[in-house]
């Protein structure tokens, strides 16, 4: 049964920081393509950063380019999003989602997902 629980939500002041983890389980995690949507209230799932299955490429939205960083161990099963510069236009819910094939990043049609993380960003 495959698992991805995401952790590292909360309450942060507009320009402060906060570190997303997604642990996955019963998946090989370093055959799958990783990547961090949210959704805020009333609004689409939008996509916000991927990472391929090294590592060695990763793309993100242009409203968090230069902000966020996505990244990955795959010895921990583990993938990451660090988010910097804080706006209160980040308020979401976080989710991470995973996919065997080569997917289009932005796509939602992502294998698994996992429950999400509420992020706050208060102005």
């Amino acid at each position: 049964q495959v698992q991805l629980v995401e952790s590292g939500g909360g309450l942060v002041q507009a320009g402060g920081s906060l570190r997303l983890s997604c642990e996955a389980s019963g998946l090989i995690f370093s055959t799958y393509t990783m990547a961090w949507f949210r959704q805020a209230p009333g609004k689409e799932r939008e996509f916000v950063g991927g990472i391929r299955r090294s590592g060695g490429t990763t793309r993100y939205a242009d409203s968090v380019k230069g902000r966020f960083t996505i990244s990955r161990d795959n010895a921990k099963n583990t993938v990451y999003l660090q988010m910097n510069s804080l706006k209160s236009e980040d308020t979401a819910v976080y989710y991470c989602a995973a996919d065997q094939s080569w997917v289009v990043f932005s796509t939602t049609q992502y294998d698994y997902w996992g429950q999400g993380t509420q992020v706050t960003v208060s102005s």
